[in-house]
């Protein structure tokens, strides 16, 4: 019954995935579905989006293992990162009418600028997507009762999502991502009543967590743990700000105070609700302890999944498996997209003069394919858990991306030869730290990295200038409309 439930849903969502295909016309409509999503729409697919399979599979199982130290990264770090762009970058580059991020390096800093952190933010996603495709393929093994393989499960997985990602576009991702918040949110609520009166409450489960310390968030009064505890926590707070999928859910919005309180609610709602998976995963200790013990040190991640598979009835097994899929499908989609509308925009276009409109959609489609292809391989092939695979996505945007970004809409001073000298330090000093460095180092790679951004920008911007600066009308457009950002109403 559970499995046939999956593979009804699966088509269904697909169904409906394929029927917003209908509204595309053009590259623009493609990308960023032609600026004409409401509020509600720009809420869920903000939440839709970053609730995905390390929400739901990852970050359980390393609170299990870690406690709330271990979860700095994400949810904390991510949520802040989505109502940090909200309240800072929403508005400048709603204002700037821009079909791709890299766009924004092009105007401020030119080409090269462009050509660099396009590359970075199309690598960083193989990481983010790879993390759901392992996921779809874990799904289809626990549903089915190992009929069907893992790898056979991320296949299917990925195939299925390629089908009406590769046709809708952002209409696509954007209306199923709404109904995919819906499915989510009702989901984990209801299995987490089914799992509360298992374990006598919530209150019960919380005083329990307490009590094993796993509540300790803070790190020890000691310089090396204090510095990993700020590098986990910037790098998704930071590294996840310059992406497309973020960039893509501010222009899609319909009016500039939409993409501003779309992304601070979506991020705020992401917050809240990603304890929800935390508390049925801990209610497993008290449920099935011996099953948690089997699973700790071999495979945390397939707690949860056992968990309501052995102790919950057949309703509830549906709604979590339908809020587990409902969460992968609209990360998978969103992050499948974003890349691929980023390279053909960014990267391809400039190489192929006097490309139309119609010829730019077809080879955002080509990319999409390209693409997804690309991730499946890597995340059969990859060896890292749901919640490494994600974490360490933003590892190479937060070195080469993030410093260009904030000091081009808030610092007038800087200049391209700022944002090459910050991209290149940036990413030298974080290679050379994972690299020759000591294999547990003081400070770790990517926060070596973004400090050597900082001073790259800095030295770059102020010292005389080699390099020629993008034309004067492209900066002073940039700058009228990032002045008055402080001010949001």
């Amino acid at each position: 019954m559970l499995l046939w439930f999956v593979i009804a849903y699966w088509v269904i969502s697909v169904g409906i995935g394929l029927w917003a295909s209908s509204r595309v016309h053009n590259a623009k409509d493609f990308a960023i579905a032609g600026r004409h999503l409401p509020f509600y729409m720009v809420t869920a697919t903000v939440f839709a989006t970053w609730f995905g399979s390390e929400t739901v599979l990852g970050i359980p199982a390393t609170f299990l293992q870690e406690g709330l130290h271990g979860v700095v990264a994400d949810p904390f770090g991510s949520s802040m990162c989505l109502i940090l762009v909200g309240l800072f970058f929403a508005a400048p580059l709603y204002r700037m009418n821009l079909l791709t991020i890299g766009d924004f390096y092009k105007q401020r800093y030119g080409r090269q600028v462009e050509v660099l952190t396009t590359i970075a933010i199309v690598i960083s996603y193989l990481g983010w997507v790879g993390a759901q495709i392992n996921a779809l393929g874990l799904v289809f093994n626990v549903v089915s009762g190992g009929e069907i393989s893992k790898l056979a499960g991320m296949i299917i997985g990925s195939g299925t999502i390629l089908i009406y990602t590769i046709y809708g576009g952002m209409w696509a991702v954007a209306i199923t991502d709404f109904l995919q918040m819906i499915i989510i949110c009702v989901g984990m609520l209801y299995i987490g009543g089914e799992v509360s009166g298992m374990v006598g409450g919530v209150g019960n489960v919380v005083k329990h967590a307490s009590d094993a310390g796993k509540f300790s968030f803070w790190p020890a009064p000691d310089l090396k743990e204090i510095i990993a505890f700020a590098a986990a926590w910037v790098t998704m707070m930071f590294g996840s700000i310059p992406q497309q999928d973020v960039f893509q859910r501010v222009q899609s919005s319909k009016t500039i105070n939409i993409a501003i309180w779309g992304s601070v609610l979506g991020g705020s709602l992401y917050f809240i609700f990603a304890f929800v998976p935390m508390f049925l995963a801990y209610s497993a200790t008290l449920i099935d302890p011996q099953m948690v013990q089997n699973l700790i040190n071999k495979d945390p991640q397939l707690i949860l999944p056992n968990l309501v598979l052995n102790h919950a009835p057949l309703i509830a097994q549906i709604m979590f498996f339908g809020a587990l899929l409902s969460a992968i499908k609209s990360c998978a989609s969103a992050t499948l997209l974003a890349p691929s509308v980023t390279f053909t925009e960014n990267i391809l276009k400039p190489m192929v003069p006097h490309m139309t409109d119609h010829q730019l959609l077809r080879w955002m489609r080509i990319v999409t394919l390209t693409f997804t292809v690309l991730v499946t391989v890597y995340a059969v092939n990859s060896k890292l858990s749901i919640f490494k695979m994600v974490e360490n996505a933003y590892q190479i945007t937060l070195v080469m991306a993030f410093i260009p970004l904030a000091c081009g809409v808030y610092w007038k001073r800087a200049t391209n030869q700022g944002a090459l000298t910050a991209i290149f330090l940036g990413l030298s000093t974080w290679l050379a730290v994972m690299i020759v460095g000591p294999e547990d180092p003081l400070i770790p790679a990517q926060f070596a990295g973004l400090i050597a951004s900082v001073i790259g920008m800095l030295l770059g911007s102020l010292l005389p200038q080699w390099i020629a600066q993008p034309l004067p009308h492209e900066q002073s457009y940039l700058h009228r409309h990032a002045s008055s950002e402080h001010h949001i109403s």
